[in-house]
């Protein structure tokens, strides 16, 4: 019974019982904060100067941020078996690569944002596994290109996409058509310059477009704006109605934006930039009646033009309007022409055949359109039989000219009747403006004077020849009536106008006026005469160093011969090898040095002898004289 009391009073100091565990769970990462003990499960490491995606991740997290640390890549295995994962945040990282697949485990994320990074590219295979995605952040990246196939797991789920703040030349128009569910896109801060027709017609969830500070010079209309009641009402809109902001783009603001004009709006951020008399008026202020275009004007076609069957042919057109006119071609058959296997249609109104067959001859006509009308010219092509073959040494050449290229002379009959012709062909010429003399590469212009038109501040010369698409402006003082154009193509047609540049009383806005045009022809370009052809100047090279190599080794030989002659019929070294030593002798009486042997005297008469003492030593081809 002692006990009992003992073991009463013992009791209390019993450690009590600890709640029951949850099931065994990762450890949180290192500087990271984890919410374990409740669902949902969430792993913060907001600016924990992570380098990677911690690998000890809890896989059963239903938020994780990573947001604002230096995480370069996200690879496949960061992010595995994370099946229950609904929120994802890498936004302010600096990720420049993100692995094929490495969200295909995330089936039920609903946001992803990686905003902030370094992103280039988007393909098809990032994104992928992504399937009930609502939100997707893309913006202050530096992406250049989105696959068209990179949304297509998230197309029927995505409510948000915000692609702003990137390098966006191109998007994938026809992927984005196909986000039917989506209220916001951002598409602003970009380099996006065209936006074709009918791009948003099947969004009919969207409620906010934001396409700011762009390049866009027009948007064209679409179904989906024509259904609203009101547009881009920031305050107080009603449900239906869509947002579009477009500020900060440089629009022309011409016909083809009268049917924005015409839609309700309530701020003024929109200004136009062109054209000039519209130039920096607010959007909103332009009248209705200013947003016009004017038609096409065909200013420039070739001349008829023939080439022999076989060779290629250029047809150009040019053309003006407001907005810039499209340039198409029809066949004499009335096929209307465009690339091809033998011929090529460019966007500057060129049409270039390949190759010319007899049968391609006849008139194209040109059509230039836009929203204001169309306007069209005709260009007569010639074919004719291939040129016969031209030998490769050929050494015609014309005959030569007097003086100066540049030097201006009146144009004879025959030019006369070819620039008459050529006129024909073109637009009529002006009798105001006259080209009185022209030459291989100059031409003087004369115009009469324009004293009725009050004002005059200048005059400008336009032109450009048949050949380039370039057209040349020359700026002329008010009181010249003349101008040598200098610098021209040998052998080429020009057209050629001049304008009175004026000041404008009611508006005093700078006006021009057509003063005249007028066509003309160069003369061609003269070949010099003996200039010899480069074969014949590099066989002459070979010829003439073959003749030096030549005769130096016939000098050689000569020279050999001749020494061979003096030493007696013997080579040298054998000469000296047969005689290697011969005797010398030198007198003892004084004389300096020792002297060569003199030759044998020749015998004569007996006379009395004189005793002189001779020391005499061998002399060979090593010994050489030495001093007393």
């Amino acid at each position: 019974m002692a006990v009992l009391p003992l073991l009463l009073c013992l009791l209390p100091l019993a450690p009590a019982s600890s709640p029951p565990q949850p099931a065994t769970s990762s450890p949180c990462p290192r500087r990271c904060r984890c919410q374990t003990q409740s669902l949902p499960l969430s792993v913060l490491c907001p600016g924990a100067g992570l380098l990677f995606v911690p690998p000890s991740l809890d896989r059963r997290a239903a938020e994780l941020r990573l947001a604002d640390n230096f995480i370069a890549a996200v690879r496949r295995r960061d992010l595995a078996n994370m099946t229950g994962l609904l929120h994802l945040s890498l936004s302010r990282n600096t990720i420049r690569h993100v692995a094929a697949g490495a969200f295909a485990d995330l089936r039920a994320l609903r946001a992803l944002h990686l905003d902030g990074n370094r992103l280039t590219s988007l393909g098809e295979g990032q994104l992928r596994g992504l399937v009930n995605l609502r939100h997707l952040i893309l913006s202050n990246n530096q992406l250049a290109a989105l696959a068209a196939g990179a949304l297509d797991d998230c197309a029927e789920t995505l409510e948000d996409l915000d692609l702003s703040y990137n390098n966006l030349e191109q998007l994938p128009w026809e992927a984005l058509g196909r986000l039917g569910n989506v209220n916001t896109l951002g598409l602003d801060h970009n380099l996006l310059a065209s936006v074709p027709a009918g791009a948003f017609s099947r969004l009919h969830k969207l409620a906010r477009l934001d396409m700011t500070s762009n390049r866009l010079t027009t948007i064209p209309p679409d179904p989906l704006f024509s259904r609203l009641p009101l547009l881009a009402r920031p305050r107080g809109s009603p449900a239906s109605a869509l947002v579009l902001a477009f500020g900060g783009n440089p629009l022309h603001c011409n016909c083809e934006l009268v049917w924005l004009r015409r839609l309700a709006r309530e701020d003024d951020l929109e200004a136009c930039a062109s054209p000039p008399a519209l130039g920096g008026r607010y959007f909103w202020a332009v009248g209705e009646e200013e947003f016009v275009c004017e038609p096409p004007v065909v200013t420039h076609r070739s001349p008829p033009l023939a080439v022999p069957a076989g060779r290629p042919a250029a047809l150009r057109c040019r053309a003006v309007g407001d907005p810039e006119p499209r340039v198409r071609w029809v066949s004499p058959q009335g096929r209307l022409l465009g690339n091809s296997s033998r011929a090529r249609a460019f966007p500057n109104g060129t049409l270039e055949l390949l190759v010319t067959e007899p049968g391609d001859g006849g008139i194209f006509t040109c059509i230039a359109a836009n929203a204001a009308g169309e306007a069209t010219a005709a260009v007569e092509l010639t074919v004719g039989p291939p040129p016969p073959p031209q030998l490769a040494n050929s050494t015609s050449c014309d005959p030569p000219r007097d003086g100066d290229p540049d030097a201006l002379t009146p144009p004879s009959a025959a030019s006369a009747s070819a620039s008459a012709k050529a006129a024909d062909a073109g637009p009529p010429t002006d009798r105001g403006v006259q080209v009185t003399e022209h030459g291989a590469t100059a031409a003087l212009i004369q115009w009469p004077d324009q004293r009725p038109i009050p004002g005059i501040r200048m005059y400008q010369i336009q032109y450009n020849s048949s050949a380039d698409d370039i057209l040349v402006y020359r700026m002329i003082p008010a009181d010249s009536h003349s101008f040598l154009l200098t610098d021209l193509a040998s052998g080429r047609t020009y057209d050629l106008c001049v304008l009175a540049v004026s000041e404008d009383g009611a508006t005093g806005l700078t006006a021009t006026r057509p003063v005249g045009c007028a066509r003309f022809s160069t003369e061609p370009a003269l070949r010099p005469c003996g200039a010899p052809h480069a074969p014949f100047l590099g066989g002459t090279m070979i010829i003439a160093l073959g003749g030096v190599i030549v005769a130096s080794v016939l000098v050689f030989i000569f020279v050999l011969l001749m020494r061979y002659k003096v030493h007696g019929g013997q080579p040298p070294g054998k000469a000296k090898a047969a005689a290697p030593v011969s005797s010398v002798c030198s007198q003892t009486n004084g004389a300096l040095g020792p002297t060569p042997a003199p030759p044998a005297p020749e015998p004569a008469a007996p006379r009395a002898h004189t005793v002189v003492q001779l020391d005499c030593e061998p002399w060979g081809p090593s010994h050489e004289p030495t001093g007393p």
